[in-house]
C-alpha cells in the first residue's frame, strides 16, 4: 500500500497507522527512509494455461501480427490522460509475464518500497519495459513480442538513481516515429530509432553536449542525474528533468531539458524560476506534460528533501521550445491554506484536459489533516485561476473520462476525470473505505472528510475485498494512473488484493477480474493498454500481460 508515512516523531507516527501490518513495518521503514514512505500490492499469479520458462517468464505459443494504437509513456501520451485508442481485451486470463525486478528488495515486513515505470507499446505491438536486473538499483530496457512475450531485445543502462527515499521510478518513452528513449548516467539518454527492431543501434545523447560528457565521464556520472519521467511531444521532441550537483564539470544546475529529434539541445536551471529561493529543482517522480497545441510544457517543482521538511513547489508553465517561464503558482492546500507537500515519494504527474485545464496531485500541509488523501489541484490553461479541487491527490495522476462513457451522467461537463480515492484507516478519520471514484471538475459538494468544497462524486466504488485488519473496510486501490477504455466504457485499475479489475461505468460494477498476485505489499503502479488491446499491470515485481 502506498499509504504516506509523513516525517514525524515516532509518537506522532503512531497516531496515523493504518493497518497491523503498519505497526511490525514501522522500525524497519524509519531505519530506510527519514520521511514519507508508502506500502501497496503484490504476490504470485496463475499463467492462465500458458508455458512457464526460464526466469517465471510465461508464453503463450502463437505469435500474431498487430497494427494499432500506440501507448507512449506514463498515462499514455504527452497530456498523461490515459485514454486508450483500443477497445481492451476480456479479462479472462495472463497471456504472459514478465519481472520488471528481477531481485526486488523486501522490508522485513515484506514489502516492497519501490515504483516501477510504465511499459511502453508500439503500434506493432512491441512492449518495451524498464527492468531492475539486480539487488542494487541496476537497470535495462527490454522489448518483447506483445503477442508471446518472447523478448526482442535488450539493452543495459548505466542509469544512477538521484538520492532518495522510496526509489523512484525508472520510465521509458516511446516517440510518434517509433524512437524509444531510456535514461542513463550523467544526464544521458539511451535511445533506439527503431523500437520494433532487434537489429536497431542504440545511441546516446547528452543535453549539455557529448564532448563535455567524454571529457568527465566518471565525474559527470556522479553529478547529473535524471530525475522524472521523460515526456515526447507530437513532433518527436523530448522533455525530463535533472538534478545536479554543485561545481559539475558540466557547469549545469538543477533544472530541464529538451533534446529535438535531430539532437539539439536545451536547458533550463530551475532556481530563480520562482520568487522562492528555497525552489531549486524538478519534483523527483513528476514527468512533464505537453499541452495539445504543443505550446506549452508544464512541470513540477520543489524543495530539496529534507529529514522534518515537508516540501513545497510551484507547478510551472513553460514554453515548449525555449523552456522559459511563461506562468507559475503555488501549490496550495486548499483547506490549510497554506504550502501543500509537494513529495518526491510520489509520482503525481499534471494531467492536461481537453479544454487545456491541468490536474496535478499533492499531499495535505499537515500530515494526516485530510487523511493523508491530498488533493486533486485545478488550474486553468495559464494558471491564472485556481479552480475546484478534488479530493484525492496522493501518488496519483488523473485520468480523463469523456462524459459520454457515463450514461447516468446528466451534467454539462464535457469529460470527467477519474482518481483513485483511498481513505487510509488510522490516518485522521480514516476508515479505510477505499474506493476509487469519477469526478466532475466544473461542479461541486462538501467534502466528506473536511469541510472544503470539492468536485462532485459522478460515480464511485468501493474496494472489492475486505481487509482483515480493519473491520467493515476494505483494501486499497493500488495505482498511480489507470487506463481508460470509452468503447467498452470502462476503467482497468489494480488493486492491492492482487486482482486487477475492470470498472464497467454504465453499471458501476467491477464486471471482471483477475487474480495476479496474492497481494503482497508494493508501491503504487501504472496500467497500460496493448496495441491489440491486451492489458499491462504490474503486481509484485512482475508485469503482467492480461486479455482473452
Amino acid at each position: 500500500m502506498n499509504t504516506p508515512i509523513s516525517m514525524q516523531t515516532s509518537a506522532q507516527i503512531n497516531l496515523s497507522k493504518r493497518y497491523s501490518w503498519q505497526y511490525k513495518a514501522i522500525k524497519c521503514v524509519l531505519s530506510l527512509m527519514a520521511g514519507l514512505v508508502l506500502v501497496s500490492c503484490g504476490g504470485g499469479g496463475s499463467s492462465g494455461g500458458s508455458t512457464v520458462v526460464s526466469g517465471g517468464d510465461v508464453i503463450p505459443p502463437k505469435e500474431t501480427q498487430v497494427n494499432g494504437p500506440a501507448w507512449f509513456g506514463l498515462g499514455r501520451n504527452a497530456q498523461h490522460d490515459a485514454i486508450s485508442g483500443i477497445a481492451t481485451q476480456a479479462l479472462n486470463r495472463i497471456l504472459w509475464k514478465t519481472g520488471v525486478d528481477l531481485a526486488p528488495q523486501y522490508s522485513a515486513a515484506g514489502y516492497l518500497f519501490y515504483h516501477y515505470g510504465s511499459p511502453v507499446i508500439t503500434a506493432k505491438n512491441t512492449v518495451i519495459l524498464p527492468v531492475k536486473s539486480e539487488a542494487a538499483d541496476t537497470y535495462r530496457f527490454e522489448a518483447r513480442s506483445g503477442s508471446t512475450g518472447a523478448q526482442i531485445w535488450s539493452v543495459p543502462s548505466d542509469y544512477i538513481m538521484p538520492t532518495h527515499r522510496w526509489t523512484p521510478s525508472y520510465n521509458l518513452t516511446l516517440t510518434s516515429n517509433n524512437r524509444v528513449y531510456a535514461p542513463g548516467a550523467g544526464g544521458k539518454l539511451y535511445y533506439r530509432d527503431d523500437a520494433d527492431s532487434a537489429t536497431a543501434t542504440t545511441q546516446t545523447a547528452v543535453f549539455y553536449g557529448d564532448a563535455k560528457y567524454t571529457a568527465a565521464k566518471a565525474a559527470l556520472d556522479a553529478a547529473v542525474f535524471i530525475n522524472t519521467p521523460v515526456t515526447a511531444d507530437a513532433q518527436n521532441n523530448i522533455y525530463f528533468g535533472f538534478v545536479a550537483n554543485a561545481g559539475n564539470a558540466a557547469g549545469v544546475r538543477s533544472g530541464f531539458a529538451r533534446i529535438t529529434a535531430d539532437g539539439k539541445a536545451t536547458w533550463v536551471a530551475v532556481a530563480g524560476m520562482t520568487e522562492d529561493a528555497s525552489i531549486v529543482k524538478p519534483a523527483t517522480n513528476s514527468a512533464p506534460a505537453v499541452s495539445a497545441d504543443q505550446k506549452t510544457v508544464y512541470v513540477v517543482v520543489n524543495a530539496e528533501a529534507a529529514t522534518g521538511i515537508r516540501q513545497a513547489g510551484y507547478l510551472l508553465a513553460l514554453d515548449s521550445a525555449t523552456l522559459a517561464v511563461k506562468s507559475k503558482v503555488r501549490l496550495m492546500d486548499p483547506q490549510e491554506k497554506a504550502a501543500a507537500f509537494v513529495s518526491d515519494d510520489s509520482t503525481a504527474s499534471p494531467t492536461i484536459g481537453p479544454d487545456g485545464d491541468v490536474y496535478i496531485g499533492v499531499l495535505e500541509t499537515t500530515a494526516g489533516a485530510h487523511n493523508q488523501r491530498g488533493w486533486m489541484l485545478h488550474f486553468n490553461a495559464d494558471l491564472s485561476q485556481t479552480k475546484l479541487p478534488g479530493s484525492f491527490g496522493w501518488d496519483d495522476t488523473a485520468s480523463i473520462v469523456p462524459s459520454s462513457m457515463m450514461p447516468s451522467y446528466k451534467g454539462s461537463s464535457p469529460y470527467l476525470i477519474m482518481v483513485k480515492y483511498n481513505n487510509y484507516a488510522r490516518s485522521g478519520t480514516g476508515d479505510s473505505k477505499n474506493r476509487i471514484a469519477i469526478l466532475d471538475p466544473n461542479t461541486s459538494q462538501k467534502d466528506s472528510v473536511s469541510a472544503q468544497q470539492v468536485m462532485t462524486e459522478v460515480l464511485t466504488i468501493l474496494g472489492a475485498t475486505p481487509d482483515p485488519n480493519w473491520p467493515g473496510g476494505v483494501y486499497e486501490w493500488c495505482i498511480n494512473t489507470a487506463a481508460v477504455d470509452p468503447f467498452t466504457r470502462s476503467i482497468v485499475v489494480n488493486s492491492e488484493d492482487g486482482y486487477l479489475y475492470r470498472w464497467d461505468l454504465a453499471t458501476n460494477t467491477l464486471s471482471e477480474r483477475i487474480r495476479l498476485t496474492s497481494g503482497l505489499g508494493e508501491s503504487y503502479t501504472p496500467t497500460a493498454i496493448g496495441a491489440d488491446g491486451a492489458v499491462y499491470a504490474i503486481n509484485n515485481a512482475v508485469l503482467f500481460a492480461v486479455g482473452k
